[in-house]
């Protein structure tokens, strides 16, 4: 590493532990690298989301871009903060997460709807804004954005699982999809052709 490169990691190594995942890949582009980790650190550590909603923005956008690393990375420390197991199961699975507070359940259906519609239906958007207010929801957008970006570079580059950790989600392996092999829609071992 240049110069540059190793003032940057020292101080992700300092704030995060280590440098490690994505942030190996970023040290590539030190600019690009030093915006990256200010952002994710604004997402995680200072934004208005409580940190429960916090973790929750990075599974979904992880799930969203099957972004394993990530998801290994925060899914304990996701329920740690409140998450229901339940929850993280049924997104990890794709399926509808239901939350006994109705809080939670309106950022989720936010969040849900912006990934996987592009757009967020009026009366979903009325109900986030009076849970969250608009810093609120800007903040959510920044860190779903943020979370994205992860994801993708996760994804692209093939930052490899933690080698103590399972493959989280059913119809991913390596850095593919598998088909469904059996008549209840699960899945097997071989990626697609």
């Amino acid at each position: 590493m240049d110069p540059r490169q190793q003032e940057l990691a020292a101080r992700i190594a300092g704030r995060r532990g280590a440098v490690r995942g994505p942030f190996r890949v970023w040290l590539h582009s030190p600019e690009m690298c030093e915006r990256a980790e200010s952002l994710g650190a604004f997402a995680r550590f200072d934004s208005s989301l409580p940190k429960h909603l916090s973790e929750l923005t990075l599974l979904m956008a992880a799930r969203n871009w099957d972004a394993q690393y990530s998801w290994n990375a925060h899914v304990h420390q996701a329920i740690e903060v409140g998450i229901p197991e339940a929850a993280v199961k049924a997104i990890a699975e794709k399926r509808e997460a239901v939350f006994d507070n109705e809080s939670d359940q309106v950022f989720y259906r936010f969040c849900r709807e912006i990934l996987d519609e592009h757009f967020v239906t009026d009366d979903t958007f009325a109900a986030a804004l009076a849970h969250f207010g608009s810093k609120g929801l800007v903040d959510t957008i920044g860190a779903l954005g943020n979370f994205t970006m992860l994801g993708m570079c996760l994804n692209t580059f093939q930052v490899d699982l933690q080698a103590d950790k399972e493959p989280p989600f059913p119809d991913i392996r390596g850095y593919g999809r598998v088909a469904p092999d059996h008549a209840d829609g699960s899945v097997g071992s071989e990626p697609r052709p």
